[in-house]
Order: C-alpha cells, then structure tokens, then sequence
C-alpha cells in the first residue's frame, strides 16, 4: 500500500486525507443518526391515543433529554402555561437547531465525493505531462514513461474509490436526515395539539366550576 501512495506521488497526500476525512464523518454520522437517538419508540405520539395518556407518558420517560425528539418536546412543555404561539415558536427554535445537528457535515461528504475524482483527474493529467516531458528529453525507452502512467492510473483510482463511498454515504445520510425531519415535524404537531388541548380541557373545567 505504501508504495502505492509513493508512486502516487505528492497528490496522493490529499488524497489520502479525503479518505480519512471520509471514513471519519461516515462512522459518525452512522453512530449520531443512530434511530434510537433521534426518534425513540417511547417517545413516538399515536394519533389515535389519548392526549392526557400522551402526555403523562412523556413527561416521566428517562429518554427525553438524550434525544433530538425529547428535547423539542421539553421545549413545548416547558413553555404549556405561555400563549399558543409562544411555546410552537420555541418548538421551531429547538427543532431548528436539532436539524443543525443531524446535518453537520454531510454537506462535506458531498464535497469530498466532488473533489476526490478532481484530485485524481490532476493527477492523471500531471503523470501524463511526465510521461510526455520525458519523451521530449529525447527518451524514447519506453520504460522512462512508466513512472509517470503509473502515477496517472494510481491517481485516478484512488480519487474514484474515495469518491464512489463518499457519494453513496451523502446521499444517505441525506435521505435519513429528510425522513427523521419529516417524521420530528409530525411528533411535534401532535404533541403541540395534544399539551394545548389538555389546557383547553383544564379552562373548560375550570369555568364550569365557577359557574
């Protein structure tokens, strides 16, 4: 392998650097979008189920903090006494800032899928103006050429094999990240319509009480 990267030559520096970066941000993001972390099972609210049920249940789950879906809820619970408006804008604020999270970096894998094949092309491009220069030194031992179409496929290929994961994990991560928004966005309707029902409920009760 070592080789290889030597007669790569100095492109293979940052090539070798995108495929760290690559390996790192694709192991992270799979281990920080993990479901578990972001839309737990116990904290998921059932349209059919009851609002004052929906609610008890979520105020004493253990997970509420440690998930991106707990936290936007706490947001809104935290605020049930504020006006309507007031507690569906610090849902959003939570929310917005969550979503920050679950995207960071796989905007770079994207770049990192774009870049890579570039390297790769430059160093083709450089080995085969190498392999020229030596014939114009008035070389014409074919294997004076070597080093330099060497290090044009050895570029190129490395800069398609960090590119092709990098895209693919880009594209996914992407894709799961829309689906966990979608879902959230759902979660924290529900669960906005169920807290300011309850309080509907208590100021209905309460006004018959004093009549």
């Amino acid at each position: 392998m070592w080789e290889l990267v030597k007669a790569g030559g100095w492109l293979m520096l940052p090539l070798v650097l995108c495929s760290i970066f690559m390996l790192a941000i694709s192991i992270e993001r799979f281990i920080r979008l993990k479901r578990k972390l972001v839309l737990p099972d116990t904290l998921l609210i059932n349209p059919m189920q009851n609002a004052e049920q929906a609610i008890a249940k979520l105020i004493t789950t253990p997970t509420l903090q440690s998930s991106t879906l707990g936290r936007v809820f706490q947001a809104g619970y935290a605020s049930q006494y504020k006006p309507e408006s007031y507690a569906r804008a610090q849902m959003e604020a939570v929310a917005s800032r969550e979503i920050g999270y679950l995207e960071k970096n796989i905007n770079f894998l994207g770049t990192l899928s774009a870049v890579a094949p570039l390297l790769g092309l430059l160093g083709t491009v450089i080995g085969i103006i190498e392999s020229f220069l030596m014939m114009d030194l008035g070389n014409s031992d074919a294997v004076a050429m070597m080093p330099g179409i060497s290090k044009a496929l050895i570029t190129t290929a490395a800069g398609m094999l960090i590119a092709i994961p990098a895209l693919f994990a880009h594209r996914y991560f992407q894709r799961l990240v829309q689906e966990y928004v979608a879902e959230l966005e759902q979660q924290a309707t529900l669960f906005h319509a169920d807290l300011f029902y309850l309080q509907a409920s208590d100021v209905d009760q309460d006004m018959q009480k004093a009549s």
